[in-house]
């Protein structure tokens, strides 16, 4: 069982992908796993051929706990049985595991396929609706996209489910306050022309393809980091270890309540377009409960943005065992002094939470330096 979150105890194996035999390779999904966060696809870390199935569908073990054997290729079968799960800890949340599953009953079985037009099925792509889980109300038979948007209404995590995020949430927060030594800096940026630049950029794009100021901000902190890569990477075994991509944990808010800050992975070699499709991507698949494990253990720095909140300034706290933690407000208007005269101009706080162990403020600040200077040539990112 993969730790997918640092306040992650224990999680429930929903669905099997794969059956022992079956050939698969680093990065396959092989396997659902259901967290206090939501569904996630879990992917295999080693090219093999599966063993056998040790936990069955439906069992909840701790993290770290056997869930399946892998062989290398061209190994025979097994001559003894594989190994049984360990039981799990005494306690509520994690009942000992279950028997070898038999292939037969590891399958999942295929969802009903359900009729339904090609504009409802790109609005429960938008809305992260699970179409299988609509029954049309239509003598046809067919999906609508009322029925759709209906359907993304009713995605709320049960109340218990919610408590359950809320409380893993204020765990890992709390543990995060209590053993990281943070300090915070802020800097007002001028953020008119990066502003400028991209309305006349969003002009020569069709609707779909327009990009959010957020995917501008985005890039120019993956940018930054460059100029100071201890802000990037983990704090493990009471030394930092340094990450040289930049897979930037973008904070979202689920339905219903909660927080989830999947990975965009290597976004310093990303263009802005390219962040902007990948966040809308992230978007729509934590609010479906649709993400990789990877997306969820691969973040080596968070940046959050409350913005459209209206919130003008953000002070984080840092996830563990990140080190860092850079936050942005809404953009609003400020009287500000420029070429001696004073102006005008769009004003953004942006914020950064540090790991005093792996930083200092110095260092911070030159991180804020660099991204104001980047934010002033847009055209440059």
């Amino acid at each position: 069982m993969p730790l997918l979150g640092a306040d992650m105890e224990v999680g429930k194996l929903v669905e099997w992908l794969v059956q022992p035999g079956q050939k698969v390779k680093r990065g396959d999904v092989v396997a659902v796993v259901e967290t206090e966060k939501g569904a996630v696809d879990v992917e295999i870390w080693e090219d093999g051929i599966v063993d056998a199935l040790v936990v069955e569908p439906g069992t909840t073990v701790p993290v770290g706990e056997l869930l399946a054997t892998l062989r290398s290729e061209g190994a025979g079968a097994p001559a003894v049985p594989p190994p049984a799960a360990r039981p799990a800890p005494a306690g509520p949340a994690a009942p000992a595991p279950t028997a070898v599953t038999p292939p037969a009953a590891a399958a999942a079985m295929p969802p009903e396929r359900h009729k339904i037009s090609p504009a409802a099925r790109r609005r429960a792509q938008e809305l992260g609706v699970d179409i299988s889980q609509i029954t049309p109300a239509s003598t046809d038979g067919i999906i609508s996209i009322a029925e759709v948007e209906r359907a993304a209404h009713a995605i709320v995590p049960p109340l218990d489910k919610q408590e359950a995020m809320r409380h893993a949430i204020a765990a890992s927060m709390a543990r995060s306050k209590r053993e990281i030594p943070h300090y915070y800096l802020g800097n007002s940026i001028d953020v008119t022309r990066a502003l400028d630049w991209l309305a006349q950029e969003n002009q020569q794009r069709s609707v779909k393809e327009r990009v959010l100021f957020a995917a501008v901000l985005l890039r120019a902190v993956a940018i930054a980091l460059k100029d100071v890569p201890e802000l990037n990477g983990f704090w493990v075994d009471g030394q930092f270890r340094a990450a040289l991509p930049a897979h930037l944990g973008v904070g979202i808010a689920l339905r219903g309540g909660g927080l989830i800050a999947p990975a965009i992975r290597n976004a310093q070699d990303k263009s802005i377009a390219e962040i902007m499709s990948a966040l809308s991507d992230l978007v729509q698949r934590s609010r479906s409960s649709s993400l990789r494990s990877s997306e969820l253990t691969d973040a080596t720095i968070t940046v959050t943005n409350l913005g459209e909140q209206g919130v003008e300034t953000v002070y984080g706290v840092i996830y563990p065992p990140q080190v860092a933690l850079v936050g942005f407000g809404r953009v609003a208007e400020r009287p500000w002094v420029r070429d001696g005269t004073v102006q005008i101009r769009k004003v953004v706080q942006a914020t950064l939470c540090a790991d005093h162990r792996a930083s200092v403020g110095h260092r911070g600040a030159l991180f804020l330096s660099a991204l104001d200077r980047l934010l002033q040539e847009p055209e440059a990112l």
